[in-house]
């Protein structure tokens, strides 16, 4: 009887590693926790629709936007662990401790990082009829009118926001925040002269820097980016320890087969090698990811500790 067990699992064994290679069967849901049309829509689209490809079955885009990304990661976190339900997401997610006392799902272990797609460095941008053409015009002012210049941002706790508080901290400055309901609202602001200043990540703005609708003044980054050839890094601006990269990447639920979890960083890989999804993500002034995924895990959780610090030095409460 022993015997049968055994060989009856030895049998099975192969089965199941076959059944998973397999994957996927069938179309994989994508999750954005944002409305379209940001940089992680950009980035989960031009993947998705690589992946696809490659894999043979769709990346299906879905929406899930509202309270800071927590609705749409919290769908992935309760889903199936099977490989057809994952999660794109930004910096953001990194945030989400030091914004909510009780997150509804555990954000340490609720979702395992798979690669990042996107990163891109940030841009500090200001109106294009703005009196500053430099970063130093615009830390001088700032600090001999503290409180009369103002920073945009997608709304309280917002990326966007801690980005304005981490750049007041280390450019020694004191700037008046200005909430919007969403980055795209942000956006408008700075065209419109609404607000004195934005920073975004670099596929936010890159269009209407182009367009010579809005005037970027600085880049994060050791050196300048490819996109914004023109525009001084934060270091050469004055600000060497502003510092911050946004990125972009894919999570799956805790307990997703590792098999699964493998093929789909590799496949992503594959697709972020493609030299037209290269192209595309360097024509936003960004370049591709592909972290392996425990690697990705630690970069999250050291994110996930520094924006925490960042919050609680600025004043920013849990609710």
């Amino acid at each position: 009887m022993i015997r049968f067990a055994a060989a009856l699992l030895a049998a099975t064994i192969p089965l199941l590693a076959a059944a998973q290679s397999f994957w996927p069967a069938q179309p994989v849901k994508l999750i954005v926790p944002y409305p379209p049309g940001g940089t992680t829509d950009f980035s989960a689209r031009l993947i998705g629709q690589k992946l696809g490809g490659l894999l043979g079955q769709p990346f299906v885009i879905e929406y899930k936007p509202g309270a800071t990304g927590t609705i749409g990661a919290q769908q992935v976190a309760s889903a199936r662990p099977d490989g057809y339900t994952m999660l794109a997401n930004d910096m953001t997610y990194a945030m989400l401790p030091a914004l909510f006392k009780k997150l509804p799902w555990e954000h340490a272990e609720s979702l395992v990082p798979v690669t990042t797609l996107v990163v891109a460095p940030m841009v500090l941008a200001v109106p294009a009829g703005s009196r500053f053409k430099s970063l130093g015009d615009l830390v001088d002012y700032a600090r001999n009118n503290p409180g009369k210049l103002n920073f945009g941002s997608g709304g309280v706790g917002s990326s966007s926001h801690l980005n304005g508080e981490l750049f007041s901290k280390e450019a020694a400055v004191h700037l008046t925040h200005v909430p919007y309901k969403g980055g795209g609202d942000a956006l408008r602001g700075i065209m419109s002269g609404e607000i004195d200043l934005l920073i975004a990540a670099s596929p936010t703005l890159v269009s209407q820097f182009k367009g010579g609708r809005v005037r970027a003044i600085a880049v994060s980054g050791a050196v300048r980016s490819a996109a914004f050839v023109d525009v001084p890094t934060f270091g050469e601006g004055g600000v060497p320890g502003y510092g911050v990269t946004s990125w972009f990447g894919l999570f799956a639920p805790k307990g997703t087969p590792s098999e699964v979890i493998g093929k789909l960083h590799a496949e992503t890989v594959r697709a972020l090698a493609d030299s037209a999804v290269k192209e595309k993500i360097a024509q936003q002034g960004a370049e591709t990811g592909g972290l392996a995924p425990d690697k990705f895990a630690r970069f999250v959780a050291e994110e996930t500790k520094r924006w925490g610090n960042i919050a609680r030095a600025a004043g920013i409460k849990p609710e």
